[in-house]
């Protein structure tokens, strides 16, 4: 009985660190796009790369005690383009480093296609949400490293539905809520840079 208590302790300490750490990822997203100039713009893209690395692990541990390794393994091959992400937003598009982009795109590659012949053919629901937590994470982490906002929020989108779902099917509700949480705020943080841009091409 001690035992399963203490399993159940950690099981949701580990859900509200990823869930927490995930939703400020999109928190602060959303709040870099309303931001008044570029110092704020960045303040905000800079803590949303960092808190997003800090609540990755957790993921990882998720999946893998459910089995879910592609997941897990797609996760993993994120790292790069959040690293990317992260040093783009400190120090510009301008000077990202050309082997860490390409680090990322091999990554990106490897990550879908481990996912792709795992499956060999979608043959259940639970494979066919994993494959849209793949491309909507890589896919869509990518595209905001590289500063493609709209793609990217579109990508994560898709992540953030699909992972809801298996996360709800899993019985992991913490995690759960906080992806339908996240939605919310990509859905904002979507919508206001759709805006900005209309403005901007209004202006020229």
């Amino acid at each position: 009985m001690y035992f399963l208590n203490e399993v159940n302790m950690f099981n949701t300490f580990f859900q509200s660190w990823g869930a927490i750490f995930f939703l400020f990822n999109k928190v602060f997203l959303s709040i870099s796009e309303r931001a008044s100039n570029n110092t704020r713009k960045k303040k905000w893209l800079v803590l949303s790369w960092i808190v997003y690395l800090i609540g990755l692990p957790v993921w990882i541990i998720v999946f893998i005690s459910e089995s879910n390794w592609i997941a897990a393994c797609v996760e993993t091959a994120g790292v790069p383009a959040m690293i990317i992400g992260l040093y783009n937003a400190l120090n510009g598009h301008e000077k990202e480093l050309i082997w860490l982009d390409y680090l990322a795109k091999i990554f990106v590659v490897i990550g879908l296609c481990v996912s792709m012949y795992d499956f060999g053919g979608i043959a259940s629901i639970k494979q066919m949400l994993e494959l849209g937590i793949a491309s909507g994470f890589l896919i869509g982490t990518y595209c905001l490293a590289k500063q493609k906002q709209q793609q990217g929020y579109i990508w994560f989108i898709v992540g953030n539905v699909t992972c809801a779902i298996l996360m709800g099917m899993e019985e992991f509700f913490i995690l759960m809520i906080q992806q339908i949480v996240s939605l919310v705020f990509v859905m904002d943080a979507y919508l206001v840079n759709r805006r900005n841009l209309s403005k901007l091409k209004a202006s020229l």
